[in-house]
C-alpha cells in the first residue's frame, strides 16, 4: 500500500477514536465511530484476496448496522428527553438499544458470530488493530453510559461472552479464530464489572491489549496461522517459543503473570458486591478458556524431541522484522503483577 495512503488511513483511525473519546454529544461520538469504520475498511481489503474482501464486507455491514442502531437509540433518547448529551441516557428503550449496538460493535455474545469469521480473513497486522484499537471507542461509550443500562443485561452479556468465548475456542485449529474467541471472553470480563467499578474495566482493557498485542506480534514474527504450524516453529526460535507459552498462560489468567491481575481484582470486586454466584460462574468459564491456551502450549512445547510430530520442521531462517514492539509487549504481559498495589493506589 502507498505509504501516504497508509499514513492517512492510520491517522483517520486515530482521529475517529479520539473524536469519540472527546465527545459529549451523541452525533459527534457516532461520527467518530463512522470515521473509525471507514478508515479500517481499506486496510482490511488491501490484499485483494477473496477471504479478505469477504471479511471486509461482513465487518462493514455489521459496523454499519451497529452505527445505525446507535443513531436510532440516541435520536429516540433525544426525542423522549430533549437531551443529546451522552451522560443523559435516561430512556430505558434507548439505553437497551444502545447497549445492544455497542455489544455488536465489539463482538459480545450473543452477537459475536461475526468476530471469528472476520478475523480469520485478515492478515495478522490488521487483525491486531481490529482486536485492540477498534475496541477503544465503543468501550469509551460503554463506560460513560454503564450506569443507565440495566445491570441484569450487563451481567448476562458478561457471563455469556466468557462462556461462548471459552466454548467456541475449544475445537479450533486456526490461531486467528482462537484469538477471536479469546477476545470475546476478555470482553465479557470487562463488561461484567463496568457497572460497579469502571476503573477495573480500564485495567482489564489495558492488560488485554498488551497481552493480545504480544500474541499477534509473536505469530507475525513466526509467520504462523495454524496450530500444526505452531508445533514446528520451536526450531526457528526456541527462546521466542518459551516466552510465547508464558504470554498464552498470561492470556489464560495464571499467576504470577500479568493476566492474573484483572481477573483477580474483578472476582474480588464481585465478591465485595455480594455476588458470589456470578463470581463463581466467571471463574469457571475462565477455566474453559484456559484449556485451549494450554492446548496451544502443548502443541508448542510438548511435541518437540523426543515426542516428535509427523510434520517437516522448517529451517531456522533470519527474519528482517523489527522485534522491539514484540519485546516490549512480551515483557509487559509477563511482569506487571508486582505492580498491583501501585495500580490499585492509582484507581482508588
Amino acid at each position: 500500500m502507498n505509504p501516504y495512503l497508509l499514513a492517512t488511513l492510520l491517522s483517520s483511525l486515530g482521529l475517529g477514536t479520539t473524536l469519540t473519546f472527546a465527545s459529549s454529544h451523541w452525533l459527534l461520538a457516532w461520527m467518530g465511530l463512522e470515521i473509525n469504520t471507514l478508515a479500517i475498511t481499506p486496510l482490511m481489503a488491501q490484499h485483494h484476496h477473496p477471504r479478505a474482501v469477504e471479511a471486509t464486507t461482513k465487518y462493514f455491514l455489521i459496523q454499519a448496522t451497529a452505527a445505525a442502531m446507535i443513531l436510532f437509540a440516541s435520536t429516540t433518547n433525544a426525542w423522549m428527553t430533549g437531551e443529546w448529551s451522552i451522560t443523559d441516557l435516561s430512556n430505558p428503550v434507548a439505553s437497551t438499544m444502545l447497549m445492544a449496538a455497542l455489544a455488536l460493535k465489539i463482538g459480545l455474545a450473543p452477537v459475536h458470530f461475526w468476530m471469528p469469521e472476520v478475523l480469520q480473513g485478515l492478515d495478522l497486522t490488521t487483525g491486531l488493530i481490529l482486536s485492540t484499537w477498534q475496541k477503544l471507542a465503543p468501550f469509551a461509550l460503554i463506560i460513560q453510559t454503564a450506569q443507565a443500562i440495566d445491570p441484569l443485561m450487563l451481567t448476562l452479556l458478561g457471563i455469556m461472552s466468557t462462556l461462548m468465548g471459552g466454548w467456541g475456542g475449544l475445537n479450533q485449529t486456526q490461531l486467528r479464530k482462537i484469538l477471536a474467541y479469546s477476545s470475546i471472553a476478555h470482553m465479557g470480563w470487562m463488561i461484567i464489572i463496568v457497572q460497579y467499578t469502571p476503573q477495573l474495566t480500564l485495567i482489564a482493557l489495558g492488560t488485554y491489549i498488551i497481552m493480545t498485542s504480544a500474541a499477534f506480534l509473536t505469530l507475525k514474527m513466526l509467520f504462523t496461522t495454524k496450530i500444526n504450524m505452531l508445533a514446528t516453529t520451536w526450531s526457528k526460535n526456541p527462546i521466542l517459543m518459551a516466552t510465547t507459552v508464558s504470554v498464552l498462560l498470561s492470556l489464560g489468567g495464571l499467576p504470577p503473570l500479568t493476566g492474573f491481575l484483572p481477573k483477580w481484582l474483578i472476582l474480588q470486586e464481585l465478591t465485595k458486591q455480594d455476588l458470589p454466584i456470578t463470581a463463581t460462574a466467571m471463574a469457571l468459564t475462565a477455566l474453559i478458556s484456559l484449556y485451549f491456551y494450554l492446548r496451544l502450549c502443548y502443541a508448542m512445547t510438548l511435541t518437540i524431541s523426543p515426542n516428535m510430530i509427523n510434520s517437516t520442521t522448517p529451517w531456522r531462517t533470519k527474519t528482517t522484522q523489527t522485534s522491539l514492539l514484540l519485546a516490549l509487549f512480551t515483557v509487559t504481559s509477563l511482569g506487571l503483577l508486582p505492580m498491583t498495589p501501585t495500580i490499585l493506589t492509582l484507581i482508588t
